[in-house]
């Protein structure tokens, strides 16, 4: 029986994409025998653990944007010990390049970036307009070079972990009984991808009087967020920013009866729970990186001014997220089974 090949994947910095690489770590499984290990950030150890593809995540010792180069030399010669066939490094930078060259992995694999001849010795060609999305691209490079795509794409899976879902609903008062819905309110991009408070606010309202919980997901700086929400809903919204991690997040979020979501990390994660979710685009545009799922709704205007990509809107009004009313979601959350006896949330 051959050995299974030994892969390593140098994983991106960003929670949203860490989840669509699940796909990359579906398809090299499909491919043939082999164990995936994933270099990535400390964070984003708890998403790999609920990826049963991954056999571990090894946590990078430096922080974003560090070069730290005797740090990656020392990293890569412990790697070598490891014996990895190849490594796959979905980072365009050159830092990313420098530990699997220095674990001497022989089959090195990424798309053209920075300046990194010799680090990467299977280098491929980006075609955007053949792979506009995010995760056609991580998926290109578990393929062998010219190889189509698989039909379809896999889509992210996360399991979540029942025993933390268990401990999770005890510490945080959360009632087993009433079906959740949950928001994630921030965007660690930046405002322009943040639909509107008073809005998450008065959906948040109008889903308590209808019999729902509202858990409010998301870091300690989007605390103020949740309070603010929970201000002009009252009881039944439970602000759990800065009071979970990440792995919690994802266990809780299997829990919700659905999600509504800016266009975020941890709206990929809801769709690869298989939620259903409600995705509120503003600066950014689904075309790109859609939250990879069926029961999904976007809510995305497409103004003339859209999609700009800034963190603050240039003409200063926002006009793309402030005119998604809380109606619209409402609907939309309708279609996707959330049952709703009236509407009284505005005009849609």
């Amino acid at each position: 029986m051959t050995a299974p090949r030994q892969i390593l994947v140098v994983g991106p910095s960003w929670v949203g994409d860490m989840v669509m690489a699940q796909s990359l770590f579906m398809t090299l499984k499909a491919e043939g025998p082999c164990d995936i290990d994933v270099l990535a950030p400390g964070w984003s150890l708890a998403i790999l653990e609920r990826m049963p593809e991954v056999r571990g995540g090894i946590a990078m010792p430096l922080g974003h944007g560090q070069l730290g180069l005797k740090e990656r030399w020392r990293l890569g010669r412990e790697l070598a010990q490891r014996r990895y066939d190849q490594a796959i490094v979905l980072p365009g930078s050159l830092k990313s390049a420098l530990a699997p060259f220095f674990a001497r992995i022989p089959q090195r694999t990424a798309f053209r970036g920075e300046m990194r001849y010799g680090l990467i010795n299977d280098m491929r060609r980006l075609d955007k307009a053949a792979l506009p999305m995010t995760v056609q691209r991580f998926v290109a490079l578990g393929r062998p070079a010219g190889k189509p795509l698989p039909q379809p794409v896999p889509r992210p899976r996360l399991v979540a972990n029942p025993a933390s879902q268990a401990r999770l609903r005890a510490e945080l008062g959360l009632d087993p009984d009433r079906p959740a819905i949950a928001f994630m309110p921030g965007a660690e991009y930046g405002p322009a991808k943040q639909w509107p408070l008073a809005h998450y606010g008065a959906l948040a309202a109008e889903l308590v009087e209808r019999g729902y919980q509202v858990w409010v997901l998301g870091s300690a700086k989007d605390a103020p967020a949740g309070q603010e929400i929970a201000a002009k809903a009252g009881d039944g919204v439970h602000n759990l920013c800065g009071r979970t991690q990440l792995g919690d997040a994802v266990d809780l979020l299997a829990l919700s009866a659905a999600a509504v979501t800016n266009d975020s990390g941890l709206m990929h994660v809801a769709a690869a729970l298989d939620r259903p979710l409600v995705a509120v685009y503003g600066s950014s545009t689904p075309d790109h990186t859609p939250p990879l799922s069926d029961r999904v709704a976007v809510r995305y205007l497409r103004l003339e001014c859209s999609p700009c990509f800034e963190r603050v809107c240039p003409l200063g009004h926002t006009r793309c997220l402030h005119e998604i009313t809380p109606a619209s979601v409402l609907a939309a959350l309708a279609t996707l089974g959330v049952t709703a006896q009236q509407d009284t949330c505005g005009a849609a």
